[in-house]
């Protein structure tokens, strides 16, 4: 069986992406407690991959985890910078119940599209959200309509890694074709819908979810 440091060498030789400190920000670490067991999902570019304590631990682990499901990989760093730095990971992780699942798990969008003039639409499982630049930016915003338009509610992130994630998501959106664009966002359609984008006096939300 090939071990984590040949196969992190072998994909350095073919050519994969690494990363430098400055590139390398995880959005957040979570902590989920249950069952007698503690699991840690790390939070990165829209990924969530999972981890044991002992996994954590070990760099070259570490590494490999995140290069196979995240496509990049880690900046190497000194063993005792990297005990230190997966420390304080893990004291400044959230930590939440995991009960049956995590209660925060199993978000994740399909596609971000581009229509030009700061239009934008969200697909999730089959629908098509519509949003404006300002509103996919809030992240209250980009909550509520969520669960008015897909009955999703997204976790609710740090500001901070609320931005990156938004950022990067913008980054790597996809330009929407005449086809969709035609369907979809038609001048008319978008203003129509500008209203609901503003308010939500005729909606329901549950306690919290601000």
């Amino acid at each position: 069986m090939v071990t984590d440091s040949q196969y992190i060498l072998e994909s350095i030789s073919q050519g994969c992406a690494v990363l430098d400190d400055g590139e390398f920000i995880i959005d957040r670490l979570v902590k989920y407690v249950g069952n007698g067991r503690i699991r840690w999902h790390v939070e990165f570019r829209g990924h969530r991959i999972e981890f044991t304590t002992g996994q954590l631990k070990k760099q070259p682990t570490f590494r490999r985890k995140i290069l196979e499901q995240a496509g990049v990989l880690p900046p190497q760093r000194a063993g005792t910078n990297y005990r230190r730095w997966s420390l304080d990971l893990r004291k400044n992780a959230i930590e939440l119940p995991w009960r049956d699942r995590p209660v925060d798990a199993g978000f994740a969008i399909d596609r971000l599209a581009s229509h030009g003039d700061g239009r934008w639409t969200v697909e999730y499982q089959g629908k098509v959200i519509k949003f404006t630049t300002t509103k996919l930016r809030r992240q209250t915003s980009f909550r509520k309509r969520m669960l008015l338009k897909a009955k999703v509610l997204p976790p609710q992130l740090d500001p901070v890694a609320y931005r990156k994630w938004m950022d990067w998501l913008i980054q790597n959106a996809t330009e929407a074709t005449p086809q969709v664009d035609d369907a979809l966002t038609s001048e008319k359609s978008w203003l129509d819908d500008l209203p609901e984008l503003a308010g939500w006096q005729n909606e329901a939300v549950p306690e919290g979810t601000d």
